[in-house]
């Protein structure tokens, strides 16, 4: 199975260095107020792979935030109830 996994990575590598080789014809990336941007094909769309994983990442923030916060309140919740019954957990212990 490890060397499946290798086989496949290798394969996935190969087959990104081609795609990088086969396009390296320039390409320019028109914006607003007629500014340009020339670069390889293949740095284009790195670009936008980039930038759509930044923003990605920032679209997740707030609900990665919200359960954190909600992460940390039950482990504080779970961590003052735990401590009454460690004292019984314990006086039973002490009993017996």
């Amino acid at each position: 199975m490890k060397y499946l996994m290798w086989l496949l990575k290798a394969a996935i590598f190969f087959t990104l260095f081609a795609f990088a080789l086969n396009n390296q014809q320039d390409t320019i990336v028109h914006f607003f107020f007629g500014t340009q941007w020339r670069a390889p094909l293949v740095l284009v769309v790195l670009a936008a792979f980039a930038a759509g994983v930044v923003l990605g990442v920032l679209g997740m923030v707030p609900r990665w935030w919200k359960h954190r916060v909600a992460a940390k309140k039950a482990g504080q919740g779970a961590a003052s109830a735990s401590h009454p019954t460690d004292s019984v957990s314990a006086s039973i212990h002490d009993g017996l």
